[in-house]
């Protein structure tokens, strides 16, 4: 049976919707790229959209040559691969405690997790913590206070509980302990929901940069990547053009050797952004079969 005329009109007005949608969506980023990779000095005139119109690397060479950006970039990864893999870890044995049907405690611990998502103790007594820690002035408060997330917990939670109770019971009878069920049995078998959680977790770490300004801002060794783009546009902001290229990479006087606030930002944002953008289409099929059997019941 063909298309009818309604039918037609729908799949029409469908597609140019959703063009329009991915148009507006990716013309930012796009538009951002097009100036990272065009002239500095032209990029002032404006009139770049989607393509650069004098293309160069001049841009990322004075960005990869700050020392400061290097070490953010290195802080910043270290940051999100020791985070993700611990936080997963810490996120996937408290949900593993807590999909228990026999845990006393059960109720009441999720209750307490669940409050975290709503009240906080401020920030003033959260710096105090942090400084009775001695995490200030370290790299693990980036790790530390952010370990276990209870959205996090309740969607791995919820996952682990719609396992197959009869797995369990045959490793309880051949003698298995909990540490082996859940390292041989439970992580196994959540691959889709702990992909999930890792994308989660990844993200959060990698744009994180609030928690760099109150505690380790005057340390320039344990900077964040995310942190150095905040200051950037923050500077671009308040400082002229000629101040801004002149502090930030010493540019020569020839104007092929130029940068501007306006392509240091772009250069910046694609290089704070295409790390993690580069990670999501190998774990994207994992994400959507995560999200729905892991969903909160």
């Amino acid at each position: 049976m063909g298309k009818t005329r309604e039918d037609v009109i729908f799949d029409t007005c469908n597609v140019i919707f959703l063009v329009l949608l991915c148009v507006v969506m990716l013309y930012p980023f796009l538009n951002q790229i097009a100036i990272s990779l065009n002239d500095a000095t032209d990029s002032v005139k404006g009139g770049i959209y989607l393509w650069p119109r004098e293309f160069t690397w001049n841009n990322y060479s004075h960005v990869f040559e700050e020392a400061a950006v290097i070490q953010a970039i290195i802080i910043s990864v270290l940051r999100t691969l020791i985070g993700t893999g611990v936080g997963l870890l810490c996120t996937a044995m408290v949900a593993y405690a807590i999909a228990q049907p026999k845990f006393m405690f059960k109720k009441s611990v999720t209750i307490i997790f669940i409050m975290t998502m709503y009240f906080n103790g401020g920030l003033i007594p959260t710096f105090l913590l942090m400084k009775e820690l001695q995490l200030i002035g370290t790299f693990w408060v980036y790790i530390l206070p952010t370990l276990i997330s209870a959205f996090n917990l309740i969607i791995m939670r919820s996952f682990i509980e719609g396992l197959p109770k009869s797995i369990f019971e045959s490793a309880r009878i051949d003698g298995a302990g909990d540490f082996r069920i859940f390292f041989k049995i439970v992580l196994p078998l959540s691959l889709p929901v702990l992909a999930t959680v890792a994308l989660f977790v990844a993200v959060f770490q990698w744009n994180q940069w609030f928690d760099v300004f109150l505690y380790n801002s005057s340390n320039e060794h344990l900077t964040t990547l995310q942190y150095e783009l905040m200051k950037i546009l923050q500077n671009s902001s308040t400082t002229s053009s000629g101040d801004m290229a002149s502090a930030f990479a010493n540019s020569s006087d020839s104007g092929s050797n130029q940068v501007t606030p306006k392509s240091i930002q772009a250069t910046m944002t694609i290089v704070a952004s295409v790390p993690i953008i580069l990670v999501y289409p190998f774990l994207q099929k994992y994400f959507v079969k995560g999200m729905t059997l892991g969903a909160v019941k």
